[in-house]
C-alpha cells in the first residue's frame, strides 16, 4: 500500500489547539501596551460617530473582585464592539478616591488625632496606591482604555470641577441649609447618604407609652360624648425609646376611627382598627367602648409629656398607618423624616437633644450624658415609675445600618447641606420634576430599571451633601457669622475657589485665609469645615470628566454632552446613577446619560452571594492564573447579566469546553487557509459553489444579527447588550453551521482537490471570507484569542484585529440570499434525517462509517427535484461513497455498506478503485484530481 498522505492538502496552521491563555495572555498584554494599542485605536476611529460610555468608579480601596470583573468586561465588550461597529469610543477609566473607607484605612495604619492636613496627604497617597494595584488585575482582562491617564475624583483638576458643579446648582437654586433628620453613623461621626444604608434585623423594645390628655373638656368634645375627671390617654408605640426625650406631638390620621375606651387604666384613645390587639397586649379585658371620633377631632388636643415638664399636641399626618402599634405615632421632628415633614407643616420646633458621638447632651434632664443606648433602659424605667408604660417587649425588625460598619444608624438632626428635591430651582421647576422626566427620556437595558429608578425618584427625600469628614472636596462656602446666610457673592467666590483648588487641590481651601477673597468681609464670615458626600463626588463626574475631558466634548454640541451609556450593576439605581440623574438635572437640566445597562451580582452555584465568611468567592485573579481572561469574558458574555450572574468550578469547565470548540473551529478555518492568497486567488461570489455561496449568506446574516453598524438601527445583539444571544449564535454557528454540516462537508474537498483547483479555491474563498468575520465577531468577547487568530490570519503580527471594522462581505442579491437559505435549509433537514439512520446501522454494525455506506432513496416532488439538482454532488453532502435516488411514489432511505474498495486517499468506496494499473489503490476521481484536469464540482 502506498502512502498518498504528502499527496493530500493537509492543513496546517501555527495557531496550537491548546490555548494556554494563562500563559500566552500577560505577553499580548504587554505587547498592546508597548505598541500603544489604545492610542492607534484612538487614531484610527478619529471623524467617527462618537459613542461614549462613561466609567462608573469602583473606590480606590482593596482589590478587585468578580464583580468587578463582570463590570469591566461588560464595558470592555461594548466598547470593543461600538468601536467595530464604526463609532469613535473611548474609554477612559476612573477611581472614586475620597470617602470614609480610605479615612478608616488610614486611621487603622497610623492611629486617630493625625493633624488634618497630614492625614489628607496621607489619604491621597493610599488611594494612589490602590489605584495602581487595580489598575493592574483590570489590565491583564484585557480591557483597553487610557490607562495612562484615567480620571481620578482626587485629581486637582476633577476636584476643582466637582465645586463648580456644586456652584451651578447653587446658582439654580437648589442647595438650602436646613436642619434636618439625617441617616446618622455614630461610627462614622457623620452622615449618611441614602446609599450608604442597608437594612439588617435588629432585636429592639417595642413599647407602649400612655401620653395623659390636658383637656378632658375638650376630649369630651371631640368625641362627643361625658368625661369625667378620670385620666384619660392617648397611646403611642414605638421601638426607639430614646428618642421619648425629642417628642414634640403625637400623630393620628385624619380619616382614621380611633375610639374613646373605658378600661381600668383609665380612659385609653386607640384607633379602632388596632384597639383589640392593643387591649390584649396591655391584659386588659373589662372595658367599654364610650367614644368615637375620627382623627381630624381630635387635632390640636392638648396631651402631657410622659416624663418631661411640657405639654404636645396631637397632630394630624397622612403617614400615620394601621398596620401595627395603636394608630397613633409618637413624634420627633428631629429624629424622623416623616416626623420632620409633618412637624414643619405644624411648626413644631426641631428639637435634638443628641450629640454626633450618640450621647445626650449633658443639659437634658434625667438622662444627660448618657448614650442613646444605654437611656434606653433608664426610659423605660422612668416611664414605668411614672405609670405611663402600658407593656414593653422584645421585636425583631428590620432596622437601617451603616453598610460600612454594619452598626445601627440612627435618624438624628443637624445643621446640614441639601439638594431639595420639592424645592423649586430659578426656572420654577422642582428638581423632583425634573428628574422624573429626565427618567421618561433614558432607555433601559433591562427595562425594568425604569420602574425601580422612577419609584426611587419619585418617593426619596432632599439629598444631604455635606459631610463632617477631613478626606473630601470640601463645600467652599462662607456663612454669615450671625445671621447664616451664604455671601451675596457665593457664585463668584466658588469659582474663585475652584481655580485655587485646581491649582493645589483641595488642601487650597483648608489653607485659605478667608480675608484672601473675601477682604473685609473676613471679620464678618467663616468658612465650613464641611466635605462633601462622597456620592456627590462621583455623581457629579459627568461634568467633571465628559463635559471637561478633551478628547470626549462632541464635536456637533458642545453643550450637549451625554454619555451615551453608563453600566453599573443594579445596586446603583439607589447610587450613581441616581445622584448622577440629580446633579446632572440640577446643573444641566437633563440626565447625564442617554441609556442605563445595570447587571446583577456574582453568586455561587447555589445562588448565594460570593462572600469570605461563605468561602464560596471565586477571585478574577484566581481564573486567569488557572483558565485565562478569556475564558472569565466568555462566561460574563454568555451569562444573562440581567439577573444574578453564577460561577462554579464546574461552570468554568463548561465554560472551557464552549471555548474549545471554537478555538478548534478557528484552528480548522486557519489551517485549511495557510496557502491560500486573497490578494490573487480569491474568486468572486459568482464562481463559487452554490454550498460556498451558501456558507457566506450563513455568515453574512449571523454577523448581521450580532454586530452593529454606526448610524443603523439594526436591534442586533451588540446593539441591545444582549451579549449572551450572541454567544449563544456564535457557539451554535460553530458547531451546527461549520463543524457539523459545511466543515464536515468541505473536507473532502479541501483535502483531496487539487492543490490550485477551482473548486478548493472557491472553498478557501468562502472560508477565508467566514474566517475574517467570525474572528471580528469574537473579538470584543474573546479578545486575545481573537487577536492571536487574527495574527494568524493576517501574517502581520504589528496588525490588531481592534484597528478593523465589522467584515464587508461581497455584495449579494437579497432574492439571491432567500432562494440560498431555503433551498439548503431543506437540503440540511434531509442531511439531518439521513444521518440519523446511517448511524441506526453503523450502530448495529452494519457499517463502519458513513463513506462505507451507500444509500438509495426514493423520493417524490418536490424532495425529489431538489435532490436531483445536486447530481452526484449528492453524495458529497451526505458523506457517502454513493447516493442513488429513485424517483417513487414515498419518501424512504435504504442503507447499505459498499461491495466496492476503499481508495487509498480519499476514504471513498468506489468501483473504480485500482482500475487505472499504474495507480493502484487510488479512485479515478484522486487519479484525475492529482494527474488530471481534476473533478468537477458544481453544489458541493
Amino acid at each position: 500500500m502506498s502512502d498518498h498522505k504528502n499527496t493530500l492538502n493537509l492543513p496546517d496552521t501555527g495557531f496550537p489547539m491548546r490555548g494556554d491563555l494563562a500563559k500566552r495572555e500577560p505577553g499580548m498584554v504587554a505587547q498592546w501596551q508597548q505598541r500603544q494599542l489604545y492610542k492607534t485605536i484612538r487614531e484610527t476611529s478619529q471623524g467617527r460617530p462618537k459613542f461614549i460610555l462613561h466609567d462608573g468608579p469602583p473606590y480606590a480601596n482593596g482589590d478587585i473582585h468578580l464583580g468587578h470583573a463582570v463590570n469591566k468586561i461588560l464595558k470592555d465588550i461594548i466598547v470593543k464592539s461600538k468601536t467595530m461597529a464604526g463609532f469613535d469610543a473611548p474609554y477612559v477609566p476612573g477611581w472614586d478616591c475620597h470617602g470614609l473607607p480610605i479615612e478608616h484605612q488610614i486611621e487603622k495604619l497610623h492611629g486617630k488625632h493625625l493633624e488634618p492636613n497630614a492625614f489628607r496627604k496621607l489619604c491621597r497617597e493610599y488611594a494612589e496606591s490602590q489605584i495602581e494595584r487595580q489598575k493592574v488585575d483590570f489590565i491583564r482582562l484585557g480591557i483597553l482604555g487610557d490607562w495612562d491617564k484615567p480620571y481620578k475624583t482626587m485629581d486637582f483638576k476633577t476636584e476643582a470641577n466637582i465645586v463648580r458643579t456644586l456652584g451651578h446648582i447653587h446658582q439654580n437654586g437648589f442647595l438650602y441649609k436646613g436642619a434636618k433628620p439625617v441617616y446618622w453613623c455614630l461610627d462614622c461621626g457623620s452622615s449618611l447618604a441614602e446609599a450608604e444604608v442597608e437594612y439588617q434585623d435588629k432585636h429592639s423594645p417595642a413599647i407602649d407609652v400612655a401620653f395623659r390628655v390636658v383637656d378632658n373638656q375638650a376630649l369630651a368634645e371631640a368625641f362627643g360624648t361625658h368625661v369625667n375627671g378620670e385620666a384619660a390617654y392617648a397611646v403611642i408605640w414605638t421601638t426607639t425609646p430614646w428618642t421619648l426625650p425629642a417628642n414634640e406631638a403625637v400623630s393620628v390620621h385624619p380619616e382614621v376611627i380611633y375610639d374613646l375606651i373605658q378600661t381600668e387604666k383609665g380612659l385609653l384613645i386607640l384607633a379602632r382598627d388596632l384597639a383589640e390587639f392593643a387591649l390584649q397586649r396591655y391584659g386588659l379585658e373589662s372595658v367599654e367602648v364610650v367614644g368615637q371620633c375620627t382623627g381630624n377631632k381630635l387635632e390640636h388636643l392638648k396631651l402631657k409629656h410622659p416624663f418631661l415638664d411640657k405639654e404636645v399636641p396631637i397632630i394630624c399626618g397622612l403617614h400615620v398607618t394601621v398596620d401595627a402599634g395603636t394608630g397613633l405615632v409618637h413624634t420627633a421632628p428631629a429624629h424622623g423624616l416623616e416626623d420632620y415633614l409633618v412637624g414643619n407643616h405644624y411648626g413644631l420646633p426641631v428639637n435634638n437633644p443628641v450629640g454626633p458621638d450618640g450621647k445626650f447632651i449633658n443639659s437634658l434632664p434625667l438622662f444627660g450624658g448618657m448614650s442613646i443606648w444605654d437611656a434606653n433602659p433608664k426610659v423605660m424605667a422612668t416611664l414605668e415609675a411614672n405609670g405611663a408604660l402600658l407593656v414593653q417587649k422584645k421585636l425583631l425588625h428590620s432596622y437601617p445600618h451603616c453598610w460600612r460598619h454594619k452598626t445601627p444608624v440612627i435618624f438624628r438632626a443637624t445643621s446640614q447641606w441639601f439638594i431639595g428635591m420639592e424645592k423649586a430651582g430659578n426656572q420654577g421647576e422642582t428638581l423632583r420634576q425634573r428628574a422624573q422626566k429626565a427618567v421618561e427620556d433614558t432607555q433601559f437595558f433591562p427595562a425594568w430599571g425604569r420602574a425601580r429608578l422612577e419609584a426611587m425618584i419619585n418617593n426619596r427625600p432632599d439629598w444631604c451633601v455635606s459631610r463632617q469628614r477631613y478626606w473630601g472636596v470640601p463645600m467652599p462656602l462662607f456663612e454669615h457669622k450671625e445671621t447664616g446666610e451664604l455671601h451675596p457673592r457665593t457664585t463668584e467666590l466658588l469659582e474663585a475657589v475652584a481655580q485655587r483648588i485646581e491649582q493645589g487641590g483641595i488642601e487650597a481651601w483648608f489653607a485659605l485665609d478667608p480675608a484672601d477673597l473675601l477682604g473685609e468681609d473676613a471679620a464678618h464670615y467663616h468658612k465650613l469645615s464641611d466635605t462633601m458626600d462622597v456620592w456627590f463626588d462621583s455623581g457629579s463626574t459627568h461634568y467633571a470628566v465628559v463635559k471637561q475631558h478633551a478628547d470626549m466634548v462632541r464635536t456637533d454640541s458642545s453643550d450637549d454632552f451625554p454619555a451615551d451609556l453608563y453600566l453599573e450593576g443594579s445596586d446603583q439605581h439607589r447610587g450613581w446613577f441616581q445622584s448622577s440623574l440629580l446633579t446632572g438635572c440640577a446643573t444641566f437640566g437633563h440626565a447625564p446619560y442617554k441609556q442605563l445597562l445595570t447587571h446583577g451580582f456574582t453568586v455561587d452555584a447555589h445562588g448565594r452571594k460570593m462572600s469570605k465568611s461563605l468561602k464560596n468567592g471565586i477571585e478574577p485573579q484566581e481564573i486567569c492564573n488557572k483558565f485565562g481572561a478569556d475564558i472569565l469574558r466568555l462566561w460574563i458574555a454568555s451569562s444573562d447579566y440581567s439577573g444574578d450572574l453564577s460561577l462554579s468550578e464546574e461552570i468554568l469547565k463548561r465554560v472551557t469546553e464552549s471555548y474549545r470548540r471554537i478555538r478548534n473551529t478557528l484552528r480548522f478555518l486557519l489551517a485549511n487557509l495557510a496557502d491560500f492568497d486573497a490578494t490573487t486567488q480569491l474568486l468572486p461570489f459568482e464562481q463559487l459553489l452554490e454550498i460556498d455561496q451558501y456558507a457566506i449568506v450563513q455568515a453574512k446574516a449571523l454577523q448581521d444579527r450580532i454586530a452593529e453598524y454606526a448610524g443603523t438601527e439594526t436591534g442586533s445583539h451588540f446593539q441591545r447588550y444582549t451579549f449572551h444571544h450572541a454567544v449563544q449564535e456564535l457557539t451554535q454557528y460553530c458547531s451546527e453551521d461549520l463543524g457539523a454540516f459545511y466543515l464536515d462537508i468541505l473536507k473532502d474537498r479541501l483535502y483531496t482537490a487539487g492543490a490550485n483547483a477551482p473548486a478548493r479555491r472557491a472553498a478557501q474563498t468562502a472560508l477565508h471570507h467566514i474566517t475574517h468575520s467570525l474572528i471580528r465577531l469574537l473579538a470584543p468577547i474573546l479578545s486575545f484569542t481573537a487577536e492571536e487568530a487574527w495574527g494568524w490570519l493576517t501574517g502581520n503580527q504589528q496588525d490588531s484585529v481592534f484597528l478593523h471594522t465589522w467584515y464587508a462581505f461581497p455584495a449579494i442579491d437579497v432574492a439571491e440570499c432567500e432562494r440560498l437559505q431555503q433551498r439548503w435549509s431543506a437540503l440540511r433537514a434531509f442531511r439531518s434525517q439521513v444521518q440519523k439512520q446511517i448511524e441506526e446501522v453503523r450502530t448495529a454494525g452494519g457499517v463502519g462509517s458513513s463513506l462505507q455506506a451507500e444509500i438509495t432513496i426514493t423520493a417524490t416532488d418536490p424532495l425529489y427535484a431538489l435532490l436531483a439538482s445536486l447530481g452526484d454532488d449528492l453524495r458529497f453532502v451526505l458523506i457517502t461513497s454513493q447516493a442513488k435516488l429513485v424517483n417513487g411514489q414515498a419518501d424512504e432511505v435504504t442503507v447499505t455498506p459498499s461491495q466496492y474498495t476503499k481508495c487509498e486517499r480519499c476514504w471513498h468506496y468506489r468501483a473504480d478503485v485500482g482500475a487505472i494499473t499504474a495507480h493502484t489503490g487510488l479512485c479515478g476521481r484522486c487519479v484525475s484530481n492529482l494527474f488530471g484536469e481534476g473533478e468537477a464540482r458544481r453544489h458541493a
